[in-house]
């Protein structure tokens, strides 16, 4: 049964009123002052509290303040042998839930206390099920948690085991796509972008080249300048990787930053010749991280330019070609922060 505290300086109306109260099945607790009512509100779970106004020191006043700061909760009912309208309106102001005329009817008490608790226990009905749905949103979340990482980390694998399988078809260019997702991810770093965006450049990086799996081999390693017809072939690896990845959902865009890793602030890229404002952030750190890795490496018409060449080209084209926010981050990486592309 819930609990009461009945708080009264007079003994009579203390037992009285406890006596009403048993009879009714409540557990009862009772307090002569307001202070020895404030120590039994902390030794036991109260209810409702059921205070007399006028007392010889604090005034039931002063206790319904406490148990509005400590335990709002908890209904707490007034009682006074000297009835005003300011004095009831006062105590219903400060929060008490109900208020009763001395000499204290049993009916009243009854009804007055029986409205109290069923209140209470809505209250704590609410209360329940609010933790309830804590915990249930707590571990819905926890799971929503887990099963996106094991589907990131799925996705991580799968782009490192698409580019391993392309670096099978084209040695020349082993480890490229892995040397590109490990800058592109440093770059979102160094430009403070968030956590989830820079895991997804890494994936993106990872995968760019995936279209080139459509290339004939030969092309792909030809030891000589590609012809016109060639190049064009090999042109065409953007869409292809668009065409391969755009059916799929993932929580980056990872299909258009692969269509795209080609464009230039200028319009001259390829394979749609966008301009700056078309190209999205994530392609523009690609293209830079693609441009100095592909620079920087042995190609099969080619020996490595050096990374030198390679920062000088995303230098000399600052702004032009290349974003310039994501040249100044990938030049501070390497000249000032001693960044290697041999980073995984």
């Amino acid at each position: 049964m819930p609990n009461v505290l009945i708080i009264d300086d007079e003994v009579s109306i203390r037992i009285t009123l406890s006596e009403f109260l048993k009879q009714e099945g409540y557990e009862v607790f009772t307090a002569e002052n307001v202070q020895t009512a404030m120590q039994r509100l902390q030794e036991n779970e109260i209810d409702v509290v059921l205070s007399d106004i006028i007392m010889p020191q604090e005034s039931g006043i002063s206790l319904l303040k406490f148990v509005r700061e400590v335990s709002p909760d908890i209904r707490v009912i007034m009682m006074t042998g000297e009835p005003t309208v300011d004095t009831a309106v006062e105590a219903i102001r400060l929060g008490a839930h109900d208020y009763l005329t001395k000499p204290v009817y049993r009916s009243a008490l009854i009804k007055a206390v029986g409205h109290a608790v069923s209140f209470k226990q809505l209250i704590d009905e609410k209360r329940m099920l609010e933790l309830q749905n804590q915990a249930q949103r707590e571990n819905l979340e926890r799971l929503v948690e887990e099963r996106t990482d094991k589907l990131r980390h799925a996705m991580l694998n799968t782009a490192y085991a698409t580019a391993a399988m392309l670096d099978l078809r084209d040695p020349y260019t082993a480890g490229h796509q892995r040397r590109v997702g490990s800058l592109a991810r440093a770059i979102g770093k160094e430009m403070s972008l968030p956590d989830d965006t820079v895991e997804g450049l890494h994936i993106a990086g990872c995968i760019h080249d995936i279209g080139k799996i459509t290339v004939p081999f030969e092309i792909l390693t030809k030891p000589v300048q590609l012809s016109p017809n060639e190049y064009a072939i090999i042109k065409e690896h953007p869409g292809k990787g668009y065409e391969v990845l755009k059916s799929y959902e993932m929580p980056w865009p990872i299909a258009e930053i692969v269509y795209h890793h080609h464009e230039r602030l200028d319009g001259s890229g390829y394979p749609q010749g966008l301009t700056a404002d078309q190209i999205g952030l994530e392609t523009r750190i690609i293209s830079v991280s693609d441009v100095v890795e592909a620079m920087s490496s042995h190609r099969p018409y080619r020996p490595s330019l050096g990374l030198e060449s390679a920062l000088n080209e995303i230098s000399t084209n600052r702004g032009k070609l290349y974003d310039p926010v994501v040249v100044d981050a990938c030049l501070t990486l390497f000249n000032k922060k001693g960044y290697s592309l041999d980073e995984e």
